[in-house]
């Protein structure tokens, strides 16, 4: 089979270390029956360890090149093949007690993320190769310069941790950054206590636009001094100091004037 092209377009860039392969396979812990979704399977870097150990699996892929070689690699019965955008896939459609894995474009990624937040309800677990950088902002604690929209409106849903760090010579070619695998589990449902998210979004997003200014600049015309007080919450900190759970007080509130 003649050698693949990476397509620039695509963000592809090939897991080629063995060590960091095993290590991934390890960190996702597959099972036989498990409803295992990959995305962006690529040159099969995870998909024949994956397979290795279940007895099906679902790939999306966008890349026809990509998928003629699954479709001669592997027979419909081990590999069903969903030669889709990710971005614009029914990950419900597949079923429930979902669990999702990939080496994700980086050019994608946060879309990618926040598309597939909106199963979380379907997905057991999800664990991803991304830029380092991103995973970095995902996992990243209030009051650190990591901290901020991406953080709290996934924080908000999942439970997060970095699971490994993989350097640019893992792959083929080298991207020019460090990648990192992270392990996302979606929180219970009890604790999504926002009563709109939008709302949430909304309010996290104008929070975070002017990184250095105060709550006070940045949510103005949303809360005034009357609503910090009533929600103890200093309107001198800067965004990146708040907590998820602080996020979504302000934006309950907010909630409560809206139609």
């Amino acid at each position: 089979m003649s050698k693949h092209i990476p397509r620039k377009r695509f963000g592809q860039n090939f897991l080629v270390d063995q060590a960091v392969i095993n290590d991934i396979i390890y960190a996702i812990s597959p099972r036989a029956d498990d409803l295992m979704v990959e995305i962006g399977p690529g040159l099969g870097a995870l998909t024949k360890p994956l397979l290795a150990q279940l007895k099906h699996l679902h790939c999306v892929e966008i890349d026809r090149d990509i998928i003629a070689r699954l479709e001669k690699t592997y027979p419909p019965e081990r590999v069903t093949i969903h030669g889709v955008d990710a971005l614009k896939f029914d990950f419900g459609s597949l079923g429930e007690k979902l669990r999702i894995v990939g080496n994700l474009p980086y050019n994608i990624s946060s879309p990618l993320l926040f598309h597939l937040a909106e199963y979380r309800d379907r997905i057991v677990d999800m664990h991803f190769m991304l830029q380092k950088e991103v995973v970095d902002r995902m996992v990243a604690e209030p009051s650190t310069t990591d901290y901020g929209r991406l953080s709290v409106m996934l924080q908000y849903r999942f439970y997060m941790e970095k699971v490994l760090d993989v350097p640019p010579g893992s792959f083929d070619p080298p991207p020019k950054v460090d990648s990192a695998v992270v392990r996302m589990i979606p929180l219970p449902a009890a604790e999504l206590t926002a009563s709109r998210i939008d709302t949430l979004e909304e309010v996290v997003t104008q929070a975070f636009s002017q990184r250095r200014k105060t709550l006070r600049n940045n949510l103005r015309g949303v809360l005034d001094d009357a609503d910090f007080t009533a929600l103890d919450i200093d309107p001198g900190l800067r965004p990146e100091n708040l907590s998820v759970a602080q996020f979504v007080s302000i934006a309950n509130r907010v909630a409560t004037r809206q139609p």
